[in-house]
């Protein structure tokens, strides 16, 4: 039980994704930080008369009934900001390197055809019975396979 656990703690993706969430975390703090400190009181300063920044209380000396449109525009804006970030930093730089990685990769044998694999059977069947090996229709049926119609000529 506990190798199996190793086992998935040990997994790349376990790891990337775990320092994910902790980069993420910080840079959300970070982002956060900016449009509290900088973006708010910019959009703040556009309400005027008896608005204080962009809110709206609807019944006086309750507190609770403040609709606060700043903060709405901060989140949004915030999570715009980090979006982009996790997309241009993470996202589309994995997807490269994904890219690159499966273009490295050699493609495997290609797997046989149907002539092929029953001149394979035939041979192997002529082979158990002592018999010669047919030579020539081999060559012949791969020519077939090749030029895509599927009949031996």
């Amino acid at each position: 039980m506990l190798k199996g656990f190793k086992d998935f703690l040990m997994r790349g993706n376990v790891i990337d994704l775990a320092v994910a969430v902790v980069v993420g975390s910080a840079f959300t703090a970070l982002v956060t930080s900016f449009t509290t400190s900088i973006l708010k009181p910019i959009i703040a300063a556009t309400g005027g008369g008896n608005v204080t920044g962009l809110t709206i209380q609807l019944r006086d000396g309750n507190e609770a009934s403040i609709i606060d449109f700043a903060a709405m525009i901060n989140a949004v804006i915030t999570f715009f900001i980090t979006a982009a970030v996790v997309y241009f930093l993470f996202v589309l730089p994995m997807k490269k390197i994904s890219e690159r990685r499966k273009k490295g990769k050699e493609e495997g044998q290609a797997e046989p055809t149907d002539v092929e694999l029953l001149l394979e059977i035939r041979d192997l069947l002529r082979r158990e019975q002592g018999l010669p090996q047919v030579k020539g229709l081999a060559a012949e049926a791969k020519k077939a396979s090749v030029s895509g119609d599927g009949q031996q000529k």
